[in-house]
């Protein structure tokens, strides 16, 4: 079977899988792929995420990878929001969740889909194949424009033309030497609609993201107390941030996604309810769910910090009942919370019952948290 037919009939096989959009490249990295993450690592960017560091080399070069690998497929699962997921964010006593995590965690669907779509590769065209998501070192965004599926906007996540910022990423690696398709440029112009919404200026120039000052990295990946200087900034924002894709205008052509399959209680959930979470109810409300790896401390913390922005008082019962957890991080973001909502004279009132009763639970958190 010639290159190009065989190319057609992998297209044809993953669209009956589900995928949206599949794009061919070859296995070498994209252009400048090095240069940007040495400098990316080297300005702290990364900020704890030293996994990026420790296999950079495999994440520069897709050679570095599989050296085998002649061609690399791409292929794009579509998890546009049937509703604004702004709207959220001005229902202050509700959290507001990122659109990719009110659903099943999406490692699981892209990986099984992947690898539907590879076994078949290497059953009909005997081919070997290794598939990737996100949790490999494939750089894969920039791949994704190599191989012509859209381009890194400002806000530096992919931008397609047909499905705006909301494409699921995954990639077959496959000793198949594939045509390749032509590769996609920038379309963004003057636009800087990205770059403006950020709550926390986490762009420090366009196509550049300082991780450490994202919500999204702040709520996800960072394991201490939130800096003081983005808390209030976080809003009632509990797991991840869809501010900067949300107002691309590419979105204009975006269409629901028929996978995402949202959890209702997850669109908008209580954050009174939410505070109430012991580990074993955060695991069973989080089964299945990307939200399920940060843990219960990290998520309450996050909670938290929404209760304090919430400047709704009815919730100060809510962060009071935490003062006494087990967790230091839940108890100084309580102390936190309770500083936003109560007058100074209850909140110090409070402070001093607290002390009385148990001086671990406000003296070694107040100086940190107030």
């Amino acid at each position: 079977m010639p290159n190009l037919t065989i190319k057609e009939d992998i297209i044809a096989r993953a669209l009956a899988e589900g995928f949206d959009v599949v794009r061919f490249t070859d296995g070498q990295a994209a252009a400048g792929n090095r240069a940007g993450l040495e400098s990316y690592l080297a300005a702290g960017h990364h900020g704890s995420m030293d996994w990026m560091e420790a296999r950079k080399d495999e994440r520069a070069d897709p050679k570095a990878l599989w050296a085998d690998a002649k061609s690399a497929i791409v292929l794009g699962l579509n998890y546009g929001p049937e509703r604004d997921p702004m709207a959220i964010l001005n229902h202050k006593t509700r959290g507001a969740i990122s659109v990719y995590a009110v659903g099943d965690d999406y490692h699981d669907v892209v990986k099984k889909k992947l690898k539907a779509v590879a076994g078949w590769i290497y059953e009909k065209h005997k081919a070997e194949v290794k598939v990737f998501v996100d949790t490999a070192p494939v750089m894969e965004k920039p791949l994704a424009q190599k191989a012509g599926m859209g381009w890194q906007g400002k806000h530096t996540n992919l931008v397609s033309r047909e499905f705006g910022s909301w494409l699921f990423l995954g990639s077959i690696f496959t000793t198949l030497e594939l045509p390749p398709d032509e590769g996609e440029s920038d379309h963004c112009g003057n636009c800087s609609a990205c770059l403006d919404i950020c709550p926390t200026n986490a762009f420090p120039a366009p196509h550049k993201l300082d991780a450490r000052r994202c919500i999204s990295y702040l709520t996800i990946e960072h394991k201490g107390p939130i800096p003081q200087e983005f808390r209030a900034k976080m809003g009632n924002r509990i797991y991840g941030c869809d501010d900067c894709l949300a107002v691309c205008p590419w979105n204009k052509f975006a269409a629901a996604s028929a996978v995402l399959n949202p959890r209702e209680e997850l669109s908008a959930p209580r954050l009174a309810e939410l505070a109430q979470l012991d580990d074993a109810a955060f695991r069973a409300l989080f089964r299945k769910s990307p939200i399920k790896r940060i843990g219960r401390n990290r998520f309450l913390r996050n909670v938290l910090t929404a209760i304090g922005n919430s400047g709704d008082k009815s919730l100060a019962e809510a962060a009071e009942k935490l003062l006494g957890d087990e967790s230091p991080l839940v108890r100084g973001a309580a102390v936190w919370a309770l500083k936003q909502l109560l007058p100074r004279e209850h909140f110090a009132a409070l402070a001093a019952s607290q002390q009385e009763s148990d001086a671990n639970v406000l003296s070694e958190w107040a100086a940190t948290f107030s």
